[in-house]
């Protein structure tokens, strides 16, 4: 790949040795033209455009149906050399390209791509943000960029949330790229760094997000490897890109060693003394900041303490009990983590997944392990550190795509200088909303979401139920079984089941209950008999912080115009309304007579709570941004990268 035909398709950027776009500082003012300009962008003009290209493509290739494989193949040889010449800037033979790419799709996978695929493809390979509805067939959209890019010699990291949907796209797409003599590598968790370094050498890597960054951060500490084969970071395509670009920005990913000479031993008075402490006396819960302060009375408490090493300090002793009390109140077992084969494992919250190499900072791990009983593992020192929103922007072009969008579009244009474009459904959705109901005590709630899930499944649906922990879960499977209906369970403890899972969840009478782990990317295949009853009917148990997750989750149903119907029932008693709810609005509805709020009230203390929570997690991760600026510049005085 030469670096002049690359820099002619990313413009004028200022590019690094690496191969890697210059971090981006802008000022909050010019952060906040950007988004304004994100909001007020109209987008009529830009889906005009993309439709004529589209038209072009289908255009170009009804007359490559006629051509046997050998002259296609030939013809293929042709556009790779002319594009390895040109570049990606002539739109002649983008559309060649793409025609080429659906002409051997229907051969090799059996499915052409519908204009609005090859409407979103093309917005993609132009570095957007593409808005694509949930069941629209984004694998193969997002091979249309793909190929066309490696065909020019530009790498292409196609960027999945999990493992699961990683190895599932590229082997589906496999044969494709196949077709063009294309390599195909993938990154998954649970990999060796050797396998890694061999897929990133490939022409398409499919990898999942984590395991990206940490192999860069892990490339970087290396010295004299170049991260990634050398390759830079040219071209990315997010899947699910508000889920990695906005919402995981919050925390950032850490390498780390573990520091020697460290034992239980250095925790437990922490631990001990969270014991001893009296709520509203010593130490005050905040929820919606999800840490735990001491008092004044709290501090003298401890100043009367038995005093010996690292204890005699003041701060040390406060911070490791505030840590052990937050251990203790905070985090929780099934929802926060799980215990497996004697060890706590972080279960992510965006996803519903086990992140086995993960641990909490500051000693929070180490004091959850004593909380459970496990042995303590050691302390860690950080050794690099990055957010996603400083590795993604180094991307010389960065598109992405999701179902939810448009509500985080100013965000994205300001850490990421990209663009959106909505593009409409192929064919008219079906999926009928029921509504929502919110209860005030948590028990009808479940009462009524099994009521609900019987009621369905007699009538030959196929059922959904989405949960926001693994407890949560395996409670409403169990009441299931109270009444002597068998649901599957997909949460964390049976990740290893989820492709058979969700094969089956489509047939007639199915009640599945599953965490995250059954949102985003899952594609539900309906039989005839479940279509014919209605399609999918997706319960929603719990609202989320962000109400694109919710939304996420109604998306299963009703996918490429198949039937569906998707509702909600939660309770006052959710963390959403205890963390984020107005404590005197919780209480007027917790008052209302019948225990089930009328709608108008739950309407309006749901949006109310979500809002809330959206404006502090966008705060979190501005704060976030703030402090990976200062951990870089502190580096850069040390001589070190990152």
């Amino acid at each position: 790949m030469s670096r002049p035909t690359l820099s002619g398709w990313i413009g004028l950027a200022p590019v690094n040795v690496r191969g890697e776009r210059l971090d981006r500082s802008p000022s909050l003012l010019d952060g906040w033209l950007t988004a304004l300009g994100a909001r007020l962008r109209p987008g009529g003009a830009e889906c005009r455009r993309l439709r004529r290209f589209a038209e072009a493509v289908t255009t170009a290739a009804a007359g490559l149906a006629e051509l046997d494989d050998a002259a296609l193949t030939e013809r293929c040889a042709s556009l790779r050399a002319r594009l390895l010449r040109s570049g990606l800037h002539r739109e002649a033979l983008l559309i060649e390209t793409f025609a080429l790419v659906s002409e051997y799709a229907t051969r090799s996978l059996g499915k052409r791509p519908y204009p609005v695929q090859l409407m979103a493809g093309r917005a993609l390979l132009d570095g957007r943000m593409v808005e694509m509805a949930t069941g629209e067939g984004k694998t193969l959209t997002a091979a249309l960029p793909a190929i066309t890019a490696a065909l020019a010699g530009v790498p292409v990291h196609v960027v999945t949330v999990n493992g699961y949907l990683a190895e599932r796209d590229a082997a589906l797409i496999g044969p494709l790229y196949v077709a063009f003599g294309l390599s195909v590598g993938t990154v998954l968790p649970g990999q060796c760094p050797a396998l890694h370094d061999a897929a990133y050498a490939c022409d398409i890597v499919y990898c999942v997000n984590q395991e990206l960054v940490f192999d860069y951060l892990r490339q970087h500490l290396d010295a004299g490897v170049r991260p990634f084969a050398g390759r830079g970071l040219p071209f990315a395509i997010v899947d699910e890109a508000d889920s990695v670009l906005i919402d995981e920005s919050r925390t950032p990913l850490v390498i780390a060693r573990e520091l020697p000479g460290e034992t239980a031993a250095d925790w437990l008075p922490a631990h001990e003394m969270a014991g001893q402490l009296d709520a509203e006396v010593h130490y005050r819960i905040e929820a919606r900041e999800r840490r735990v302060r001491l008092t004044g009375a709290g501090r003298r408490r401890l100043a009367e303490t038995e005093h010996r090493g690292a204890w005699r300090l003041a701060r040390v002793r406060e911070e490791r009990v505030e840590q052990a009390l937050t251990a203790r109140h905070l985090f929780v077992r099934d929802r926060d983590y799980v215990l497996r084969d004697g060890e706590v494992q972080i279960v992510d919250e965006f996803t519903g997944r086990v992140l086995p190499d993960r641990t909490w900072e500051r000693g929070l791990h180490q004091l959850i392990e004593l909380k459970e009983g496990c042995a303590t593992s050691a302390r860690r020192e950080t050794l690099a550190r990055l957010t996603y929103p400083r590795f993604f922007a180094r991307y010389l072009r960065l598109a992405g795509m999701s179902g939810t969008l448009a509500e985080v579009a100013p965000e994205l244009a300001m850490n990421y200088a990209t663009a959106l474009v909505r593009i409409p459904t192929h064919r008219p959705q079906q999926r009928c909303w029921l509504g929502a109901r919110l209860y005030a005590q948590s028990g009808a709630r479940w009462q009524a979401i099994v009521e609900r899930a019987c009621q369905l499944a007699a009538a030959g649906r196929a059922v959904l139920i989405g949960t926001r922990s693994v407890e949560a879960s395996e409670q409403l499977a169990g009441l299931l079984a109270g009444r002597g209906i068998g649901a599957v369970v997909l949460n964390a403890r049976q990740d290893a089941d989820e492709a058979a899972i969700i094969a089956g969840a489509g047939a007639p009478g199915r009640i599945t209950v599953a965490t995250n782990m059954a949102g985003r990317g899952t594609d539900i295949t309906l039989t005839a008999a479940v279509r014919a009853a209605g399609g999918l009917a997706v319960i929603l148990s719990e609202f989320h912080e962000s109400a694109r997750i919710d939304r996420q989750l109604y998306g299963r149903a009703g996918r490429q115009g198949d039937p569906g119907s998707a509702e909600a029932h939660a309770s006052l008693d959710d963390e959403l309304f205890v963390r984020h709810g107005r404590p005197w609005l919780r209480e007027l509805a917790r008052r209302w007579p019948g225990g089930v709020l009328p709608r108008w009230l739950g309407t309006a203390l749901l949006a109310d709570a979500q809002r809330r929570a959206e404006a502090h997690n966008a705060r979190i991760r501005i704060a976030t941004g703030e402090q990976d600026r200062h951990w870089s510049q502190s580096l850069a005085f040390s001589g070190g990268e990152e």
